[in-house]
């Protein structure tokens, strides 16, 4: 485990903890002048080191023109197809299952036998579809999740197979993609996902929890409040899904690890510590600093992509740490650090606002 002493500001968001990271004044903005390489020095943990540079706009050889061109006529369409096909096939699994089903209308089915079996299991099965689609065709996964029995408290056995929430880095969207494909978890969405076509339904029957992420009413429980009534219930109902949560708040490259927010660590609920790594040799599926739609083309234009997975073992909180659920949060940081052989860094969601808009900046100079 490292720590990143760059000097750009870190944001405090809601929950998160400075722990030995030194805390420095917050910066208004990026001036014009500062170079890429100055800029990628100081916000690290957003920085593309892949063939297609800062933002995917860098500089290409004759030879990587031709074989993304290649790739966008014969790859891109024939994924882009099969995508499509597997999301219609989840949805129609979806209304099939739901069809004379309470709870669609409130936003979360009321699911139960073999329904609710026959969407977790074509869940899995088609989301590793999917990966496959996407080119990750082997996901090599070290799983120390069963640790020593002597390492466990004895109250702790009936327990150790149904922690309340994964809890893992934060690199892409594939990572929804995977988590999916082996657990079946419930997330957090926006209230506007459940309207959207196709993926409203199938978020709906995946348990997830739809927040206003801007509402400021006083009946409105809030990210964390509506995370911690969920982890309560998942640890009295065996029924209900374990929620997938990315304590970081956004995404990085890979290499580093941003402040945990506290929401997780709230409910004082043991956690299924998940790392995800991303190697690369031309495009780095990491979404970091590039939009949607391009990193998306080029992700499917490369043939091959790779995805490494260490499961940790069921975290059980110590008595300080349900106490304090900072100290809960930044010791899970910690051992993730530690065992992904990931940087600590005390950037967040602004410093990365920060980055992409001077790199906007200066690609619109060149």
């Amino acid at each position: 485990m490292a720590v990143d002493t760059t000097t750009a500001a870190p944001s405090h968001p809601e929950g998160d903890e400075g722990g030995e990271e030194a805390v420095r004044p917050l910066l208004s903005g990026a001036p014009a002048e500062v170079e890429d390489e100055e800029l990628d020095i100081r916000y690290a943990p957003y920085a593309r080191r892949d063939a297609y540079g800062p933002m995917g706009r860098g500089p290409l050889s004759a030879a990587q023109v031709a074989r993304l061109v290649l790739a966008g006529v014969v790859l891109l369409p024939l994924r882009l197809v099969a995508g499509v096909l597997l999301v219609v096939a989840y949805y129609l699994v979806c209304r099939v299952c739901t069809l004379f089903v309470g709870g669609v209308g409130e936003g979360r089915p009321r699911l139960q036998g073999l329904r609710r079996e026959a969407v977790l299991r074509a869940g899995r099965v088609l989301s590793r579809a999917m990966l496959f689609v996407f080119g990750f065709y082997w996901i090599p996964v070290s799983d120390r999740s069963f640790p020593n029995a002597e390492d466990v408290p004895k109250d702790h056995y009936e327990e150790l197979e149904r922690p309340g929430a994964i809890v893992s880095n934060h690199v892409s969207y594939v990572d929804i993609l995977y988590h999916m494909s082996t657990s079946s978890p419930s997330f957090v969405a926006k209230n506007s996902v459940s309207k959207l076509p196709l993926i409203g339904l199938i978020s709906k029957c995946l348990g997830c929890i739809f927040v206003q992420r801007e509402s400021k009413c006083s009946d409105s429980k809030g990210v964390s409040g509506a995370v911690t009534e969920r982890l309560h219930e998942v640890s009295q109902d065996e029924n209900s899904p374990m929620i997938l949560l990315f304590p970081e708040g956004t995404t990085t490259n890979g290499d580093y690890l941003l402040p945990f927010k506290t929401g997780a660590f709230l409910a004082r609920a043991p956690l299924q510590p998940v790392i995800l790594r991303y190697p690369y040799r031309r495009f780095s599926p990491a979404w970091d600093s590039m939009d949607g739609a391009r990193h998306v083309f080029l992700l499917l234009c490369q043939f091959a992509n790779y995805i490494e997975v260490v499961r940790l073992p069921v975290y059980y909180p110590s008595e300080q740490e349900k106490q304090d659920p900072r100290v809960y949060a930044n010791n899970v940081r910690k051992l993730l650090a530690t065992e992904g052989n990931l940087v600590l860094s005390n950037l967040g969601l602004a410093e990365k606002r920060v980055y992409h808009a001077a790199l906007n900046g200066l690609l619109c100079q060149s």
